[in-house]
């Protein structure tokens, strides 16, 4: 007969049972005749406290709480990439299958496709020795991911027998001796989820992760294996920014978590995803993506094990050597949810209700993110982590937003101001910073020379622009210099012809790294150009109505393969209009 303790108290998503001495902090039980899956996160004698990942209404005191003495834990192997979970990684297409539009009480679905026979390929030899990490054998999960099947963490030993050819994840694909005795293993592997996946040593992350957007590109770059955070008020443009990082960064795999948003968001991945293509494979994004859905109308428990999950997965590729990005949308309603945990618990309130642990589960979550040299020593893989924050009006000295500042370093905030002009995205490039900066451009100004020195012209001109304008409000346009006005109408353009960026435009939504040099070289040659015909005593009224900065505007709407050429015939054209301009 089953072990099992009896339900005393429930409290929405929070049941508390006695009975319970032979259990542990954060071990799975299965609460009621109904089977809802719950974690215990809390003793007190033999009582426990018990979060449950499901809907709780119809349950009582009395009911029994069944022990699993196992932790949260998810399955890992072929099948994950182009999946659509829930929080607890249960695959949300089967349930749709099995039960329809609204999810049973209690389901039990397997994460991963039992039946698929899978193509596996051996890659080491009976006779050899295996440490955790090592590569055995791979399999093709989608036309972009390879997927290999490592030795799990943490076992070593003596490769016996290896089984190339079709198989099913359940089916024993090679055999190690350890210590003596013969143990089989299958294409899965199961991994607690608030556990790091092991690594050798962590590595200061230097190389760029290349998103294609301008701003954050030219003037907030983050590192492959970096972490950033995006705080932004209530339709900034948060999500969009995120799935903008999620279509075109340069990640070989990427895990996108919706936690506790609208659920018409997730559609919009789902429905999007599929038929976008990939720029550097020309294959469907969906092919190298894991979507974890936990919207705002699932329980709200299920918003902290739906964070681990995915963080847990990234570190599963970043195991075979692979650069993940994992997107968290957004930190604000997880920590929601801590909150109203804490409250049922009734712990001691922290700052705005926040438990007094918010920072350090934040940390938790963030410091898993790294690049790192994986186990076996063989490879370098990536996680980079970037979390999307809500604070309530906008206001970034609530907590949640103070303790992702103290944690990450890119902090890409969008302004409310920006949005309200339709200036998108709308990160605001005066609050905004990269702690990355340094490392980055040495390895951008390998790739682009003057690469950094042109970032800081622009950003000095940027930070020149807003003591201008505050100028002008004050005593109008008239009393600037025709220098400062250049400077003005320069730093327009970098703003609406540069920055600026259509996420909605086939061209204008991603741009290689080559053409925002060749775009921002365009306006600061002008600006050059324009002081040095102001030197010439040019008139600057001919200089404000020159044609040629339509044709600058234009150029984000150019191909990348004309991009060059185009570029050329601008600065021909511009050096011929500046040469013709009349002296004043």
């Amino acid at each position: 007969m089953e072990k099992h303790g009896t339900i005393v108290k429930v409290s929405g998503p929070l049941i508390v049972a006695e009975h319970m001495k032979d259990v542990q902090v954060y071990d799975v039980v299965r609460v009621s005749e109904k089977r809802l899956l719950g974690e215990v996160i809390e003793l007190r004698d033999d009582l426990a406290s018990i979060q449950v990942y499901e809907e709780t209404a119809g349950i009582g005191p009395g009911e029994p709480v069944f022990y699993t003495y196992q932790p949260l834990s998810v399955a890992l192997g072929p099948g994950l990439v182009s999946g659509i979970f829930d929080g607890i990684l249960r695959p949300l297409d089967k349930i749709y299958e099995m039960a329809g539009t609204h999810i049973p009480l209690g389901i039990n679905v397997d994460p991963l496709n039992k039946e698929t026979l899978w193509e596996f390929v051996p890659k080491a030899n009976v006779g050899d020795i295996l440490t955790g990490g090592m590569e055995v054998g791979y399999v093709d999960e989608t036309k972009v991911v390879r997927h290999k099947i490592m030795v799990p963490p943490n076992v070593s030993g003596k490769l016996i027998s290896i089984n190339g050819g079709e198989h099913t994840i359940e089916d024993i694909i090679y055999e190690l001796e350890i210590n003596g005795e013969v143990k089989g293993f299958t294409m899965i592997q199961y991994w607690p989820v608030r556990r790091k996946r092991p690594y050798v040593k962590k590595i200061a992350p230097t190389k760029p992760m290349i998103t294609g957007q301008r701003v954050i590109d030219t003037l907030f770059p983050i590192a492959t294996g970096g972490i950033a955070a995006i705080p932004g008020p209530f339709g900034s443009g948060k999500t969009v920014v995120q799935h903008q990082l999620s279509k075109w960064a340069d990640a070989d795999i990427i895990v996108y978590v919706g936690c506790g948003e609208r659920g018409n968001e997730m559609t919009d991945v789902l429905m999007e995803f599929p038929k976008l293509k990939d720029p550097k494979t020309g294959e469907s994004l969906m092919q190298r993506t894991v979507l974890i859905a936990n919207t705002s109308n699932m329980p709200v428990a299920a918003r902290e094990a739906s964070i681990y999950t995915g963080i847990t997965i990234a570190e599963y590729f970043r195991d075979m050597g692979y650069k993940v990005a994992i997107m968290a949308d957004s930190t604000s309603r997880w920590a929601e949810a801590l909150r109203e945990m804490s409250s049922r618990l009734e712990e001691m309130p922290g700052e705005e209700g926040y438990p007094a642990y918010l920072s350090s589960r934040l940390a938790e979550f963030y410091e898993r993110a790294g690049l790192v040299e994986t186990l076996g020593g063989q490879s370098i893989g990536a996680v980079t982590a970037i979390g999307a924050v809500s604070p309530p009006g906008g206001d970034t000295s609530e907590p949640v937003s103070q303790a992702t500042l103290r944690i990450v370093k890119v902090f890409w905030g969008l302004s409310s101001s920006l949005a309200y002009k339709r200036h998108f995205p709308a990160i605001d490039w005066l609050n905004s910073y990269s702690l990355y900066e340094d490392a980055v451009f040495e390895s951008l100004d390998k790739e682009e020379t003057n690469w950094s020195r042109q970032v800081r012209r622009t950003m000095a001109l940027l930070q020149e622009e807003a003591s201008l304008e505050e100028i002008v409000r004050l005593v109008g346009i008239d009393t600037l210099s025709p220098y400062d006005r250049i400077k003005l109408i320069t730093t327009q353009m970098i703003r609406e012809d540069y920055l600026h960026q259509n996420a909605f435009n086939d061209i204008d939504t991603y741009t290689s790294l080559h053409k925002q040099y060749l775009m921002l070289n365009t306006i600061l040659t002008w600006y050059d150009l324009a002081r040095e015909a102001l030197d010439n005593n040019k008139s600057f009224k001919a200089i404000d109505q020159m044609e040629i900065k339509e044709q600058i505007g234009r150029l984000k709407y150019v191909k990348e393969s004309k991009v060059d050429v185009e570029v050329n015939q601008i600065l021909d054209t511009m050096r011929h209009e500046f040469d013709t301009l009349e002296v004043e």
